[in-house]
This record gives C-alpha cells, sequence and structure tokens, in this order.
C-alpha cells in the first residue's frame, strides 16, 4: 500500500468543533454539523460540504485540511444516509432522502450565523457573502441543485428548481450523468433522482472526475462524470485526474481502507486545484485560479489536466 496522503495545506493552524446540532423536528434527526475554520484571518469565505453516500460530516479530512489552512471556514452537516445513523430503506423518509439532503443544506446555509457561533470569535471574521458549496459523489447531485440542477420527473419534464442565489461558486466532485437509458435497470428502477437536467445549473463552478472511475450504475464508460461539465452552463473548468476512480485518490480520509485508488498526488491535487478555483470565483484572489492552472501545466509528470471554457 502506498503511503498515506501527507499534508496538503499551508502551514496555518485550524480549529474544529463538532457537533453543532441543528434542530430539525420535521426531520426526525436533529442536524449534526462540524465547523473547521483557521485560527487567524478575516473576510474568511465558505464553503458548504456535501458527503457522499454512508459519510458524515467527519470525512474528507485531506480536503478539509487544506481548505481552512487556506483560509476557508467549512461547514459539513451529516446527512440521514449517514452510516452513523442507521436509517435503513425500511424508514418512510427512505425514499425521499435525495430530497431531505437538499433541505438540510438550505437549513446550514439559514442558520450559518448560529453554525459559525460555535467558534468563538469567529462570526466576525467571516464574510458570508462569499459562500461556495462543494460536494462529491451524491453529494455532487446534492450540492448541484443549489446550483441550478433539475431532476426530471417520469414525464421527462424538470421538477422543483432549488437554485440558491446565496452560492456564489460550486466544486463537483464525481458527480454522477444523466438518467434514462444512460442509467442500469437497477439504478432506474431504485434511484429515480438520478436523471438530471444540467441545462439551468449557471452557477461558476468546477468539476472533477476520474477517467477510471466506472460506475456500477451506469451503462457508460467513466465520461459519465463529465456530463455536468459539457451540459451545464455554469461549469466553467474540467479537472481530469489520470487513473482515479470514484474516491479521486482517496479524498474521502488519510489512509481510508475503502480507498481503491489511493494516490497522494491526487488528493493533493484535487485539494490545491478547488481551493485555487473557489478563491479567485469568490474574489478573495483574481489570480489564484491562473496560477494553479500554469502550475499545474509546468509538471513534468502530472497526474491530472484542467481544461476551461
Amino acid at each position: 500500500m502506498s503511503a498515506a496522503p501527507t499534508a496538503t495545506s499551508p502551514a496555518a493552524q485550524t480549529i474544529s468543533v463538532k457537533p453543532v446540532v441543528l434542530p430539525a423536528p420535521d426531520r426526525g434527526d436533529d442536524v449534526q454539523v462540524r465547523v473547521s475554520a483557521p485560527v487567524t484571518g478575516r473576510d474568511l469565505p465558505v464553503i458548504v460540504f456535501a458527503h457522499g453516500f454512508g459519510g458524515s460530516m467527519t470525512f474528507y479530512d485531506p480536503l478539509v485540511d487544506h481548505w481552512t489552512a487556506s483560509g476557508f471556514v467549512v461547514v459539513q452537516p451529516t446527512f440521514l444516509d449517514s452510516a452513523t445513523l442507521g436509517v435503513t430503506p425500511d424508514d418512510p423518509r427512505y425514499p425521499d432522502i435525495w430530497r431531505i439532503r437538499v433541505d438540510d443544506l438550505e437549513r446550514v446555509i439559514d442558520q450559518l450565523d448560529t453554525l459559525l457561533a460555535a467558534v468563538p470569535g469567529l462570526p466576525e471574521r467571516v464574510d458570508t457573502d462569499r459562500l461556495a458549496a462543494a460536494g462529491h459523489s451524491w453529494g455532487g447531485q446534492s450540492v448541484g441543485m443549489l446550483l441550478g440542477a433539475r431532476v426530471l420527473g417520469a414525464d421527462g419534464q424538470p421538477g422543483e428548481d432549488r437554485t440558491d442565489p446565496r452560492i456564489k461558486a460550486g466544486v463537483l466532485l464525481a458527480t454522477t450523468g444523466l438518467g434514462g437509458d444512460d442509467l442500469t435497470p437497477f439504478a432506474r428502477d431504485n434511484f429515480g433522482f438520478m436523471s438530471p437536467d444540467f441545462s439551468g445549473l449557471a452557477t461558476p463552478s468546477l468539476v472533477v472526475w476520474g477517467d477510471h472511475d466506472q460506475s456500477a450504475l451506469s451503462t457508460r464508460g467513466p465520461d459519465w462524470f463529465t456530463d455536468v461539465y459539457r451540459l451545464s452552463p455554469g461549469a466553467r473548468s474540467l479537472l481530469t485526474l489520470f487513473g482515479a476512480e470514484h474516491s479521486l485518490g482517496g479524498i474521502h480520509g488519510y489512509r481510508a481502507s475503502d480507498t481503491t485508488d489511493e494516490n497522494p498526488a491526487m488528493v493533493s491535487l484535487v485539494a490545491r486545484t478547488s481551493a485555487a478555483f473557489l478563491t479567485t470565483a469568490l474574489g478573495v484572489d483574481p489570480a489564484a485560479w491562473g496560477g494553479q492552472v500554469a502550475a499545474l501545466d509546468a509538471e513534468a509528470e502530472p497526474v491530472g489536466r484542467i481544461e476551461s471554457r
């Protein structure tokens, strides 16, 4: 096994508080959230992050560590599909978990002030107008709806528009593609929400995919994960990781036992590239994104490539 991902973050102290609990009587379980932030700095931008299926607020430390040390506040809710909650398909909420995920993200954004107050001195150091959302796998689908994607109904028409204009930029990591014939029969029968319409996704976004990410839910190859880039007006750039599978080198945890494609260099590239994209998209540093693109172009043996439009 290769070495664990090394620290990809600049030398900066960070702090993390969990759980911060948001009451949610209509949900059946209150929303548990982790808030992470740099110890110093002002006018800090915020990333609301959505985990993949079965994850929780404690996942994705390789990304969170880099983002917070780079000057972002990261807010991570735990969704009802988390293995920590034990919600099974027999639960009456289960068919609507995909919608509840989006509701949870909205609840977090609505109550950002409450969440930030859990870290002493943090609220006055944050610029909540500089708000981004990011998600991996199912989390990418959840976040994508707040960026403007919609779910096609049985009649083929786009469903509810959940676009949140408060979100100024997004990062979509290994986000599933089109539905219909692009899904396996099992996926079509069990995951009706996996029928996205990306035409309304206009929020500036970075899409990240692995060119070896073969989904068991799709009849297509790994390029299925590039649909959101090809079909949405807001997806500005695409980061391709060479040889990466669904965990994109292991972004969900250090030495995670279920990482099938562990590669610290890829994890570092995802962390650096996403941070640079959001830093520029949120108006913190206009030169950050161009600098990252140039740095990758200059690498002798890059583990990925960036294309933009």
